[in-house]
This record gives structure tokens, C-alpha cells and sequence, in this order.
């Protein structure tokens, strides 16, 4: 089980003697990563108090935010630009907060968290 406990190893390198077990409440998962494709797939999860949360896995279009005419329509994207999150995502295409992407629009810069919130939102720069 993943988890966002405590490390095993103390901060000299020593081993951590754990004096209880792992709590659900430190489980963590697999990141996942949203990737630019043709069909839009979401995940559904279940979160802690019984909340839902959607993961969009793979997509094409994106809900782009115009700052001069202050609306918001619909774009498909064609390619990413730029991630500062890793510089590989460019060539692999995957969309995280923050990376520049290519519309139809023209460049936008991603505003929502895709592998969390379940849309791609952006601002047009």
C-alpha cells in the first residue's frame, strides 16, 4: 500500500522503528497522468468521507478562457508547448497545471488541476 506516513529511515539514514502500522488516512495512490488523445476518458474515484472525485485520463478538448472578452467556449487542443512540471511531458504530451498548450484558440496556459479535477480548463495568453 502507498502511503504519505512516515519515511522508514530516520534523517542520519538509520533504520525507523515504526511504533504503530499504517493508517488509511496516510494512503496514498498512483499519480496519474493526463495524457492528449482522442477519446475523453474520466476516472471515477471514491475519496475520504465519502466523496467523489473524477480523474480525466485522456483528452482532446479544453475549456479556454478568453481575459479580453471575458468568455469562456470550448477549444481542441493540438499539441503542448511547454511543462515546467518535466521537461519530457512535452514529447510525451501529458497536461499538467501550469503547462502551455496549443488550441485552435491559439496558446493557452492550463489553470485547473486535470488528474484531480476532471475538466482542462486554460487562459488564453
Amino acid at each position: 500500500m502507498k502511503t504519505q506516513g512516515k519515511s522508514k529511515r530516520t534523517s542520519t539514514g538509520s533504520i525507523y522503528h515504526a511504533r504503530r502500522k499504517k493508517r488509511k488516512y496516510e494512503m496514498g495512490r498512483e499519480i496519474l497522468r493526463t495524457k492528449l488523445g482522442e477519446k475523453e476518458v474520466m476516472k471515477k474515484m471514491n475519496c475520504r468521507g465519502g466523496n467523489k472525485k473524477f480523474r480525466l485520463t485522456v483528452t482532446r478538448t479544453a475549456n479556454v478562457f478568453d481575459p479580453k472578452t471575458k468568455k469562456i467556449s470550448k477549444a481542441k487542443v493540438t499539441n503542448v508547448i511547454e511543462n515546467q512540471a518535466d521537461t519530457h511531458f512535452v514529447r510525451r504530451n501529458i497536461i499538467t497545471k501550469g503547462a502551455i498548450i496549443e488550441t485552435e484558440k491559439g496558446k493557452a496556459k492550463v489553470t485547473s488541476r486535470p488528474s484531480q479535477d476532471g475538466t482542462l480548463n486554460a487562459t488564453l495568453i
